[in-house]
This record gives C-alpha cells, sequence and structure tokens, in this order.
C-alpha cells in the first residue's frame, strides 16, 4: 500500500505541486503554527480550483497549457492522504482561457462529476460559450459536452458557479452577454468590451442527460467579468454576484432559490462604490444549514477593503460586515466556514515586495487574527488563491510566485 501512495505521489511530479499538512484541527482557535511544503511543480498549468463533496473528498481541478494552441483541464481527488492520478476532462484548440475566468468541477450526490470551461464561439475576443461534460464512470469517459445557455449569439458568456442539487439535477449560473450585442447594429456608447447592452445574470438546472429545465434571468443589468458565487442552503440556492446600477454604482447583490421561485435582488450590503469599469473581483459564499457566510471585495472611501458579513437565514438578511484586510487588497478572496458562526478567508494584499497571500479566521463577532501565509505577484499571472474545507482540514490552492505557473497548495487549519 505504501508503495501504491508513493507511485502515485511521484506521478503528479512535474505535473501538480501539492503538499498537505495532516495534523490540522479545524476547531483549532489559532492560525497554524506550522506549514509544510514540498517543491514539486507543474510545467505549466493554471487556473486552479477546489470542489468537496458531500462526503469531504476533495477535487482540484486545473488547466494544463499543452503548447501554444492546445489546453488541458484536468483533474485529481484527494481521499485522506492519497491524491488520485490526474485524468483529463477535456482538451481543445479554440478555448477562452483567462485568469479570473476559471474552469470548475463538481460530483453529485450520486458520483456523477459534472465540469465546465469556456470555449471560443466566434472570431470576437470576447465571443465564447460554456461548455458542460458530464461523466458516470468516475471520470474514465465524458459525454459530449452541451452549451447551458441557448441564445446562440456570439458574445460573452462566462463566470460560472455550479452546484449539484437534489436527485439527478444540477444547477449553474453565469453572466450572460446576449445582450451586449444585437447582430448587424453598431453603435457609438460601446464600453471597454465592445458592448452597447448590459450583461445579465442567468441560471439553469439541468440533469444527467443534458436537459435544461428552469432557465430564468435572474438579474438584467450586472458587472459585466467578476466571478459569481453560489451555495446551497436549507432553504434552497443562494447566489451572490457584482450587480452594476444605471449611475454605476456596483456593490454586491444576492438572489435566493426557494420553492420553485426566485427572489428579486436585494444589495448585500450598500458599500456606495461608484467605479465606470469593472474591478474582475466577485464575492465569494459559503454556508452550513441556512448559517451563512459572505467575502467580497470593495472600496471605502476611495480606500480598497475586504469585508465578511454573516446570515442565519439563508442569506434574506447580513449583519453589519466586518473588514478584515490588512490595509491595502488586491481582493481576489475566498471563504470557509470552519464553523457555525466562524469563517476563514483568504485575499490578496499589496505589499512593499509586491503582494502576498493573507488568511483571517472571522467570527460573528469581529476578526480574530489574520497572517501572511504566502509571498504572491500584484500580477494576473498569480491569479485566484481558492479555499475548500475537508475532512484533513481546510486546504488552500495558490500559483506559486517562485515558479510561475507552478499551482501548489497546503492545509492552513
Amino acid at each position: 500500500m505504501m508503495n501504491l501512495k508513493l507511485t502515485m505521489r511521484n506521478y503528479l511530479l512535474g505535473c501538480i505541486s501539492i503538499s498537505i499538512l495532516f495534523s490540522c484541527d479545524t476547531s483549532n482557535a489559532s492560525m497554524p503554527k506550522e506549514i509544510s511544503q514540498e517543491t514539486t511543480h507543474c510545467s505549466d498549468c493554471g487556473e486552479p480550483n477546489f470542489f468537496v463533496n458531500d462526503v469531504g473528498v476533495l477535487f482540484l481541478s486545473w488547466v494544463q497549457y499543452e503548447n501554444d494552441s492546445t489546453d488541458l483541464l484536468m483533474y485529481a481527488a484527494l481521499e485522506k492522504e492519497s491524491w488520485s492520478v490526474p485524468k483529463e476532462i477535456a482538451r481543445g484548440n479554440d478555448w477562452f482561457v483567462n485568469w479570473a475566468d476559471f474552469p470548475s468541477l463538481i460530483q453529485t450526490t450520486n458520483k456523477r462529476l459534472v465540469a465546465h470551461w469556456l470555449q471560443k464561439s466566434a472570431s470576437g475576443t470576447y465571443d465564447y460559450n460554456v461548455h458542460i461534460a458530464q461523466s458516470t464512470d468516475n471520470g474514465n469517459n465524458w459525454k459530449d459536452s452541451f452549451i447551458p445557455h441557448r441564445d446562440s449569439i456570439a458574445a460573452e458568456h462566462g463566470f460560472v458557479s455550479m452546484l449539484p442539487v437534489e436527485g439527478d439535477r444540477s444547477f449553474a449560473v453565469w453572466l450572460d452577454g446576449r445582450n451586449t450585442k444585437v447582430e448587424g447594429e453598431a453603435h457609438a456608447d460601446h464600453d471597454q468590451h465592445g458592448h452597447h447592452g448590459a450583461m445579465s445574470l442567468r441560471a439553469a438546472f439541468f440533469d444527467s442527460t443534458n436537459a435544461l429545465y428552469e432557465e430564468a434571468e435572474l438579474d438584467s443589468k450586472v458587472c459585466d467579468c467578476c466571478q459569481t458565487a453560489a451555495v446551497k442552503t436549507t432553504d434552497g440556492i443562494l447566489v451572490a454576484y457584482r450587480d452594476r446600477s444605471d449611475n454605476e454604482v456596483r456593490d454586491i447583490s444576492r438572489v435566493i432559490y426557494k420553492d420553485g421561485v426566485w427572489s428579486q435582488p436585494a444589495a448585500v450590503y450598500n458599500d456606495n462604490w461608484k467605479i465606470a469599469g469593472c474591478p474582475v473581483n466577485g464575492p465569494s459564499l459559503d454556508a452550513i444549514g441556512n448559517d451563512v457566510v459572505i467575502a467580497w471585495y470593495t472600496m471605502q472611501d476611495t480606500l480598497p477593503v475586504v469585508k465578511v458579513a454573516f446570515s442565519k437565514d439563508g442569506g434574506n438578511n447580513f449583519r453589519a460586515p466586518i473588514r478584515i484586510d490588512a490595509g491595502n487588497p488586491l481582493g481576489r478572496v475566498d471563504v470557509v466556514m470552519s464553523k457555525k458562526n466562524e469563517a476563514i478567508v483568504s485575499w490578496v494584499e499589496q505589499t512593499e515586495n509586491g503582494a502576498a497571500i493573507y488568511l483571517g479566521r472571522v467570527t460573528v463577532d469581529g476578526l480574530v487574527n489574520k497572517q501572511l501565509v504566502r509571498e504572491t505577484k500584484a500580477s494576473r499571472s498569480s491569479g485566484f488563491p481558492r479555499l475548500a474545507k475537508t475532512m484533513n482540514g481546510i486546504c488552500l490552492v495558490y500559483i506559486s510566485a517562485e515558479e510561475e505557473k507552478s499551482i501548489k497548495s497546503l492545509v492552513v487549519y
């Protein structure tokens, strides 16, 4: 058994660097006293993302850059102390690969794997579609992908969040640019992406046969390129995103799916951040039952800040936000609930040496502590660090500052 573990571990060399400290106690109130890390690295990869299934198994997905024209979506699973042999989900030479709009992988309660990526639909820079593929045999074979939006317009579609739901169905929410283009028309009032209409937020449910259900527009005007977030609660589904008002206030809003009906959009908190362009900084959500936490980046009196807020009623109402940053954040937030009324938050902070990944432990009563975990770069190449709560502890995945395009991970609590 030990030789098998070593073989699987060595297989990852040159492909992905994962180091795990297994003595973590996720109920410990202190920051970690030690973080161990291996030095292995992938040769050319990025856009890491985490997902944890209903029994605590951690999935890591990433994009492998095979050459100048071909990209691969890969994944591995961590069960107890061993990573599985990485498997290929899909590959393409016409993908839209973006530092902030990363692919994802989820697993349903009946063990079906569901993955998404972005694929070019026309020659325009931002003409791309969301593609979703599914596997019923543990990732050995994948069905042909399908597109969850049926507008057939060559426009932006991305920033997807997916969730497994009950029975045979899964859920996806995304930013949809069908209204930003009108075929055959030319307008002078284009924004930075050539838009002359509003980006919208749309969602749909789908099953193992790729059939779509309850397709809906959730908000008709949202920020153009900030990540979405979605989480299951006791009552239903909570979605958070960066909204956009007619006078360019771009605060965080939420919508709730309950008993088959979507609520109207409502602000999580009125930061009143007015900005003419997209800050490429979406919110993050996590939940235990109807206890919810949300983290987001915004500007407060011209100063950048990272905030966290808690809800006890599935996101219908949030407590006053708590500021947690170290004074000059770049954002790129993620959050997990370590237990009810407590969360672990990650974000990127600008420093004298460039930038750093910070972690903070926060409760409903306020910030408990924060700590610089790893140096990183302020550039896009450093990506978005991601967090996940697993059976081994709370894990962080990030792109190495010393070895660009090398993905690393560690347990931090």
